[in-house]
């Protein structure tokens, strides 16, 4: 699967928090291996929304749907 570009929001909150660097390594592993461990992608309640995370840090987590086969990150968040 393929992640879409950025809003550029969230080209915003990856620069502001100093989580770019975290951010493109997960990228990359996700694009590999949407189901790698050290991802922890989930999806989230309530299901039927079909809203998906991943984890970028301990504390950032990518908030993404599918969109026709490929992924659209719509919000990165504070998971804490």
């Amino acid at each position: 699967m393929k992640i879409l570009d950025l809003p550029p929001h969230l080209d915003e909150v990856l620069d502001n928090s100093s989580i770019r660097k975290a951010f493109e390594k997960q990228k990359r592993l996700f694009e590999t291996n949407w189901r790698h461990p050290s991802l922890h992608t989930e999806i989230l309640e309530p299901r039927h929304l079909r809203i998906y995370s991943f984890r970028i840090t301990r504390k950032w987590r990518a908030l993404f749907f599918l969109k026709n086969g490929d992924i659209e990150i719509f919000d990165i968040t504070d998971y804490h």
